[in-house]
């Protein structure tokens, strides 16, 4: 017999993680564990819903989970749900494998491969995003993403030229994130403003629906812009018509694992360059992220460094040094108790 049963976990975080859309100090997460009593073993998963943001935010999602609890051995049922989907592709892959934490078995799960990141940069006010910054340089990141829209913009550009008098676009690569926080008619001039800086990237500069009025200086990534598209037609239609330079994968948004492997090959196909980004999910979550990336092949430095955000992160074999997000096989996963429901 095998059955599901999922568990909600608060996420706290060490200092107030503000965007454009607001500042967070919790987050609350929710685990799910399939069991095979004739096998004897179980497998994890984390149904990482980001309210505010994913399309799953709404009031029956408890009761939506219990149902996808219910039919996990019915093939072909799939939740709705993006970040249950995601939970429940990542329980399902670790309960085949076999082995505590591991989701795909790869070089990444048995420590022989580290995964380069992005250094993670949160909005604050000016001297607390410069101290920051200090900090991911002082780290030996390679690559910073940096958070924009909160603060004042001249303030901003301050931070950007800053940055690029010590550290060129030869050395250091710099990516932006703008949560949707550019109206249309303003977009293009801060766009051009910011182009005097070497800028490899902009996520979505503005919101998801909204376009921008001419072409961009700065390569465009767009990850909001996926959210609530399943179909291959819509995916290719968003492609084709908006022709971004690179997509942000994030598999609790997206449709899960499986529906983030089938963005990667529709990109892959269009020309389009992909990358993936965790989406505040605890270490179960992220690692499951994590070993999906090495499976797929590591193109350019990811985003995965929300691991080191909560003051209550599950214990687990990941390790960031550097900037580099590895998998220490001999590391032990370690869970709270916890109060689980079907």
């Amino acid at each position: 017999m095998m059955y599901a049963e999922w568990a909600k976990y608060r996420l706290t975080f060490k200092f107030d993680a503000r965007t454009s859309r607001g500042s967070m100090c919790a987050k609350d997460t929710y685990f799910v564990r399939i069991t095979d009593d004739e096998a004897g073993r179980c497998g994890w998963g984390e149904c990482a819903l980001f309210k505010g943001l994913s399309h799953d935010d709404h009031d029956d999602y408890e009761e939506r989970l219990s149902e996808a609890c219910k039919h996990i051995e019915d093939r072909s049922y799939l939740s709705p749900y993006s970040s249950i989907r995601f939970g429940i592709d990542t329980a399902m892959a670790n309960l085949a494998n076999n082995a505590e934490g591991i989701v795909f078995d790869n070089d990444f799960g048995r420590g022989r491969l580290s995964i380069p990141i992005n250094g993670l940069i949160w909005m604050g006010d000016k001297a607390t995003m410069a101290e920051r910054i200090d900090e991911k340089l002082a780290a030996g990141f390679k690559v910073l993403k940096l958070k924009i829209g909160g603060i004042d913009f001249n303030e901003e550009l301050d931070l950007l030229r800053l940055i690029r008098s010590t550290f060129p676009a030869a050395t250091l690569e710099i990516r932006l994130d703008a949560n949707g926080s550019f109206a249309p008619h303003e977009a293009m001039n801060k766009l051009e403003h910011l182009a005097a800086f070497d800028i490899h990237s902009i996520e979505q500069p503005v919101k998801p629906g909204e376009r921008l009025p001419g072409s961009s200086p700065i390569a465009i990534a767009l990850d909001e812009e996926l959210i609530g598209l399943h179909s291959d037609e819509q995916k290719h239609h968003m492609l084709s018509t908006l022709k971004p330079d690179y997509i942000i994968l994030k598999p609790a948004l997206c449709g899960g694992l499986n529906e983030a492997s089938r963005w990667a090959d529709i990109a892959e196909a269009e020309g389009v360059g992909w990358w993936a980004t965790s989406a505040l999910e605890s270490n179960l979550g992220l690692n499951a992220i994590a070993q999906w990336v090495a499976d797929r092949g590591i193109a350019r430095p990811q985003g995965l460094g929300t691991g080191q955000l909560f003051t209550n992160n599950i214990p687990s074999p990941l390790q960031l040094i550097g900037d580099r997000l590895s998998y220490n096989p001999r590391g032990q996963w370690s869970f709270p108790n916890l109060s689980w429901h079907r």
